[in-house]
């Protein structure tokens, strides 16, 4: 029991470095431990939420066997986004996902879309709209603004200018942009911006081999930490960087936590592809916004944040004003009347 909440955890081992099909089994696996779940237990309401798209099997089960409400949260679009990608190439794969993903759609009441995009790709597969809202990710006010010490890593001076990534070093992330733009800033002996990336992920010892091949001392890579950590290195960084694969799929179709993390800090954002979250940093000011696969235009954008503080000060006030439309606390409120209006529960 946690908080009054009865949490059921399975065992289940998993890793993004695990190969496909192992990890396809794990979550198979668990939404078979989910169905047997959903069709014995007492509740009023099923709510799923992706990825993988797996995660909604035990909400068809729900609606269908036990006429619950199912309530179904996008976070990602399946299989478009690994199709996009070419993570996934099977064609009798992505039939069986395409399948899903339509009966999840139609078995559930009522659907979340984190994104714009998401919304519309729900809506392009059948759905009524008046059955379908947006409420993305959103910004932890209290603890990015009530943070505890400052720090940076050790190799890292106070004078230095601080571009910090946060989140998973996957396919996805496209992270060979930072190491490439901080080619272009080693050549031009810029020193003194160091890029900060922090988390893990699938390609992380790769990105660590390829830099140190490249001498970029420049680069530093940084294990994972706690939320409460993050929020002190923020708190000291001068620009979050907001890093995805030049995947059209993804320009409208994601909603990154690390953006909204960014914001809440007060940090101005780098973004490096289009979407609509570069529309709202450039609609907000709230910091630069360059174009995909292009070092140099990245480097340029670092240069000239690291040399105009003061024009970086006002984008860091814009984006903490953004982040007040994206509170936590009043998503989640809006979130929690659109799963529950209407329902006798």
């Amino acid at each position: 029991m946690v908080d009054g909440i009865d949490v059921i955890e399975f065992d289940l081992s998993y890793s993004n470095d695990d190969k496909f099909l192992k990890r396809m089994a794990i979550f198979v696996k668990y939404a078979l431990g989910s169905i047997k779940i959903a069709l014995r237990e007492r509740y009023d309401l099923a709510f799923a939420t992706t990825t993988p798209l797996t995660a909604g099997i035990p909400g068809i089960f729900a609606h269908w066997f036990r006429g619950k409400p199912f309530v179904f949260e996008v976070r990602d679009l399946w299989p478009e986004l690994p199709r996009a990608m070419g993570v996934i190439t099977n064609p009798i794969v992505l039939a069986a996902m395409s399948a899903l993903e339509w009966i999840s759609y139609r078995s559930a009441i009522r659907c979340v879309a984190l994104s714009p995009g998401i919304a519309r790709g729900i809506a392009r597969r059948g759905v009524d709209t008046d059955r379908i809202a947006t409420v993305p990710n959103g910004c932890d006010m209290a603890l990015f603004r009530q943070y505890g010490e400052r720090w940076r890593p050790s190799n890292v001076r106070n004078s230095d200018f601080l571009a910090v990534f946060t989140g998973s070093h996957g396919i996805a992330n496209g992270l060979d942009a930072v190491l490439n733009a901080a080619d272009v800033l080693r050549s031009r002996r810029r020193d003194d911006i160091k890029l900060l990336l922090i988390g893990d992920g699938k390609l992380k010892r790769g990105l660590v081999a390829d830099a140190n091949r490249r001498g970029l001392t420049n680069v530093i890579f940084h294990e994972p930490v706690s939320k409460h950590r993050l929020a002190g290195l923020l708190a000291s960084a001068d620009i979050g960087m907001q890093i995805l694969a030049n995947v059209p799929a993804f320009y409208y179709g994601t909603s990154p936590n690390k953006f909204f993390d960014y914001i809440a800090a007060g940090l101005p954002v780098l973004n490096n592809y289009p979407g609509w979250l570069a529309e709202m940093i450039t609609d907000f000011d709230a910091g630069i916004v360059v174009p995909p696969d292009n070092a140099e235009a990245f480097a340029d954008a670092l240069e000239r944040a690291a040399n105009g503080r003061d024009a970086l000060g006002r984008m860091g006030r814009n984006a903490g004003k953004l982040a007040q439309s994206f509170d936590r606390a009043k998503l989640s409120d809006a979130w929690s009347v659109w799963v529950t209006e209407g329902l006798r529960i």
